[in-house]
């Protein structure tokens, strides 16, 4: 690391990069209609999931920055085009004035995704398309369920498709379907001239606007970051196009090069634009209050960043079979402030409306002090009435120390 660049200590590190994940403000506020669509935007997006051991992976996102937040508030921004659904890092809700920019991603996903998916899926899909774009043209919108008659179908495992429902993903992921609405939780496909206002479907950026979107957009988001976290924000551009804009930019003067103290101490160079330390130096400290994050939250999808950050080392656990689960199958950190204290297994048992919580693990130099516990006991009793229930319940032994 080089003597000369910038340091950027830990404490304004971690503020700033809370800020940029709308974690540095009290969780108040309008939460539906033109707020909801702004904090959205503010964020980039939200990941979609279907796990509800509590509640949904973008309900609980948007409920960590709205306390008032309610589920009912987000499909009517979907249904009034607002947002659109489609794939960053995974499945994810967006503001639908992204949509031009994913055009170079359509091509791109139709390309790579070809020898991957013959790997993967069971042989048939590739024969479906005419078949599934002709019946949406001619009947309207579909579910999977509602294709592939006939067809050869899995034990219900993820990925386990039957061809029609691989097609239909197929067709969605290269931009010729899109999601009109979810029933339940499943997706209902339609044509994408039916979803995607025609003005947004007209607009054709160049490779190198998208690019130069993804990565101001990102750096704007994330406050200081790697060429490969720039990449890595919206999965919109390759991590060589990235490299190759952080170079430019830098030589122009736009960025600059900087150390990020680590919670260990440790500096990371990162880039960032000349007014970074002052920008820092401005954000403001998170309130106290607990809040319990999803595990696919902002703040956390970059796990490395997590870790050089806050010295919080977390992994999801839904895919460890269950006698080598170190704590258990879905696992929510918790913020205090601008520290991560520690991690909790909680779940929504709907038959009796009880928060159950298995177990609380402190993280090293955060116990459970009695001041804590009651703010615990607090989100908790919030996590509780959001997710449906009315009382909490505690295992015995829950309070365990650090890991």
């Amino acid at each position: 690391m080089g003597a000369a660049l910038p340091l950027l200590p830990n404490p304004a590190a971690r503020r700033l990069f809370l800020a940029g994940a709308g974690l540095a403000a009290a969780p108040t506020g309008a939460a539906k209609d033109a707020a909801l669509a702004g904090l959205i935007d503010s964020l980039g997006f939200v990941q979609v999931d279907s796990i509800t051991t509590v509640a949904r992976a973008h309900h609980m996102i948007l409920r960590a920055r709205r306390q008032g937040y309610r589920a009912e508030a987000l499909p009517p921004l979907l249904a009034r085009r607002a947002l659109w659904e489609h794939w960053t890092h995974d499945a994810a809700i967006l503001p639908i004035a992204l949509y031009p920019h994913w055009r170079h991603r359509f091509a791109r996903d139709a390309e790579r995704l070809h020898g991957n998916w013959r790997k993967w899926f069971r042989e048939g899909y590739e024969a479906q398309f005419d078949t599934i774009l002709r019946r949406i043209e001619a009947d309207g919108p579909v579910k999977a369920s509602e294709v592939g008659a006939g067809e050869a179908r899995g034990k219900g495992g993820w990925w386990d498709w039957h061809p029609s429902k691989t097609a239909l993903e197929w067709l969605w992921r290269t931009g010729a379907l899109a999601i009109t609405r979810r029933e339940g939780f499943q997706k209902v496909y339609d044509l994408t001239e039916r979803v995607i206002p025609a003005d947004l479907r007209a607009a054709a950026p160049s490779a190198e606007e998208t690019l130069d979107w993804a990565c101001t957009s990102a750096l704007d988001r994330l406050g200081f970051a790697t060429s490969g976290e720039l990449a890595a924000f919206w999965r919109a551009v390759t991590p060589d196009a990235a490299r190759g804009w952080c170079r430019a930019a830098l030589a122009r003067g736009d960025l600059i090069e900087v150390a990020v103290q680590g919670a260990d101490g440790g500096p990371r160079r990162a880039y960032a634009r000349p007014d970074l330390l002052a920008r820092a130096e401005a954000a403001p400290e998170p309130p106290a209050r607990l809040r319990i994050l999803s595990p696919f939250d902002p703040a956390l999808r970059d796990r490395a960043r997590t870790e050089h950050l806050f010295s919080f080392h977390y992994r999801i656990e839904v895919f460890v079979p269950e006698p080598q689960r170190r704590f258990g199958y879905y696992v929510f950190p918790v913020l205090e402030g601008a520290r991560l204290i520690g991690r909790i297994d909680t779940r929504a048992d709907r038959a009796t409306a009880t928060l159950a919580t298995r177990a609380f693990w402190s993280e090293p130099g955060a116990p459970l002090t009695k001041a804590r516990l009651a703010r615990l006991e607090a989100e908790l009793t919030r996590l509780a009435a959001f997710s449906g229930c009315n009382s909490l319940d505690f295992a015995p032994g829950w309070q365990r120390g650090a890991p």
